[in-house]
C-alpha cells in the first residue's frame, strides 16, 4: 500500500498527517525536533518551575479550521474564553480602560453604542477602514486608509499589528481585510477570543499525537530531512542522516517546515524570505483576582497579557526592535507595564517573580505585499510532493487557522494522490 510521509511536526503537518490517518493512510511523520509542535509548543521551564508555551496562540471562536482540527483528535473543549466577544483594553499613557463588547448577530450594533465600542470614537469612524475590505493584493494599509486617530490607535493598529506581526502602516491591505473579514466582521459569535488550556501542547500537539498512534502511524522525532532525491517528476527516497527510505511515484510526501528550510530542499522554490520577531514574556506570579484573561495594552513595550491560573504572559508582535536587547532589561521593563496594567502595585513583590523570556526571531514571514505575493501554492513541479505551512498562500497572514488550513489542503491533495 503506498504511504503518506509527512515532513515537520509543526500544526500545519500534524493537521495533514491525522487528516490524511483519518482516511485510513499509511502515514509516517518525521520531525527533526526533539518534539512535535514547532512554533506552537509547550515545555517545563526549569527557572519558572512550571510548564509554559513558546508564546500565545489566539484562537476566534470562529476559526472553522482550529475546531474541525480539534474536533477530529478529540480536544475540542481544550480552548477556553468568555460567552461572549469582549476584550478588554487599557492605555497606560493616559490611564484610561476600556471594554469593547461585539454584539453576538452579524450586524454591528456595538460600533453604534459609546458603551461598547472604543471610547473616543464615533460610529463613522468605523467606516473609514471598509477599503481594507476590496484593497487590492499589492496595496498596502498605509496607502488605503488613514493609520491614525483614536480608533487606529486603541483598536485597529494592536488588532492587526497582533494578526500581521508587522506594523501595519506597511503590511498588506488584502491581508488585513481577510483578517476583519473573519474577525471583527464576522459578529461576535466568531469573534470570541479561544486560548489553550492549561498549555498549547494540551490542546494541539499531545491529543494528535496519541490520535496518530490509536490510527497507526508513526511518528519519528530527532529525524531531519537532508535532501530529496528526485527522478523525473516524484520523489523517489527521503535521506536522513542514518537512513535513506525509498519512495514510489505512488506514495505522497507532504513538506511541512518553515520557508528557509522548504527553499533549501526544493530547488527553485519561491517563497517569502523577509521574517518578523515575536517576544513572549512568561511570569511566575498568580494574577490578581478578577484581571481578565486577555488584556490589550497600549503605550507600553507589552501589547497583550495573558493572565492564567499560575502564571501571566505577555506577547509582543513585530518585534525586531527588541528582540536582540538584553533579556534581564527586556524582563524588567515588560514587567512594569505588568504590574501597571494589572494594577499590581499594592502587591507588588521585592523582586520580579522567577521569569522567561522568549524569542522567536523569524517567527513568520513578513506580512507585506511584496512577500504576501511570494507565497507559493500546496503544489509543487514533483507530482507527489506538497506544501504545508502558514508561510504557504492561505489567504491568511501566518496564523494557527492558516496552518491548519495549509495542512488540510495539503492531505487533500495527497489523497487524491494516493487515491483514497
Amino acid at each position: 500500500m503506498a504511504k503518506a510521509y509527512i515532513i515537520g511536526g509543526g500544526v500545519a503537518g500534524l493537521a495533514a498527517a491525522t487528516a490524511l490517518a483519518r482516511k485510513g493512510a499509511q502515514v509516517e511523520l518525521f520531525e527533526a525536533g526533539p518534539q512535535a509542535g514547532g512554533r506552537c509548543r509547550s515545555y517545563f521551564d526549569a527557572t519558572m518551575g512550571q510548564v509554559i508555551d513558546n508564546g500565545n496562540h489566539l484562537v476566534l471562536s470562529g476559526n472553522h479550521a482550529v475546531y474541525a482540527y480539534l474536533e477530529r483528535i478529540g480536544a475540542a473543549s481544550a480552548l477556553k474564553g468568555p460567552d461572549h466577544a469582549t476584550v478588554d483594553f487599557v492605555d497606560l499613557g493616559e490611564g484610561l480602560r476600556w471594554k469593547v463588547a461585539l454584539n453576538d448577530g452579524l450586524l454591528p450594533f456595538w460600533m453604534l453604542r459609546a458603551a461598547t465600542r472604543v471610547p473616543g470614537t464615533a460610529a463613522k469612524d468605523y467606516a473609514a477602514f471598509a477599503p481594507l475590505l476590496w484593497a487590492k493584493k499589492s496595496a498596502t494599509i498605509g496607502r488605503v486608509v488613514r493609520p491614525q486617530g483614536m480608533l487606529w490607535r486603541r483598536l485597529v493598529h494592536p488588532y492587526l499589528l497582533a494578526a500581521l506581526n508587522t506594523e501595519p502602516e506597511n503590511a498588506s491591505a488584502a491581508l488585513a481585510g481577510e483578517v476583519l473579514r473573519q474577525g471583527l466582521l464576522a459578529g461576535g459569535r466568531a469573534c470570541r477570543p479561544r486560548i489553550a488550556e492549561p498549555n498549547l501542547a494540551a490542546a494541539f500537539i499531545t491529543p494528535a499525537l496519541a490520535f496518530l498512534e490509536k490510527n497507526g502511524a508513526k511518528v519519528h522525532l530527532g529525524q531531519r530531512l537532508r535532501r530529496f532525491t528526485i527522478a523525473g517528476t516524484g520523489v523517489r527516497a527521503l535521506e536522513f542522516a542514518d537512513a535513506t527510505i525509498p519512495s514510489g511515484m505512488k506514495d505522497a510526501v507532504v513538506l511541512a517546515v518553515n520557508a528557509p528550510v522548504a527553499q533549501d530542499l526544493v530547488p527553485g522554490l519561491c517563497a517569502p524570505n523577509q521574517f518578523r520577531a515575536i517576544v513572549n514574556a512568561h511570569f511566575a506570579a498568580a494574577p490578581p483576582a478578577g484581571a481578565p484573561a486577555m488584556l490589550g495594552v497600549i503605550g507600553g513595550t507589552a501589547e497583550w497579557i495573558f493572565s492564567f491560573p499560575d502564571r501571566i504572559s505577555v506577547t509582543i508582535s513585530a518585534a525586531d526592535g527588541i528582540v536582540d536587547e538584553e533579556r534581564e532589561s527586556l524582563a524588567a521593563r515588560i514587567w512594569r507595564d505588568v504590574t501597571a496594567a494589572l494594577q499590581l502595585d499594592a502587591a507588588l513583590p521585592a523582586s520580579i517573580p522567577p521569569w522567561q523570556i522568549v524569542k522567536e526571531k523569524r517567527a513568520t514571514f513578513a506580512a507585506t505585499p511584496e512577500q504576501d505575493a511570494l507565497r507559493p501554492g500546496p503544489r509543487t513541479a514533483t507530482r507527489n510532493l506538497f506544501l504545508a505551512g502558514d508561510w504557504t498562500q492561505t489567504g491568511l497572514p501566518a496564523t494557527l487557522e492558516g496552518a491548519i488550513r495549509s495542512g488540510e489542503t495539503a492531505a487533500a491533495l495527497a489523497m487524491r494522490h494516493l487515491q483514497l
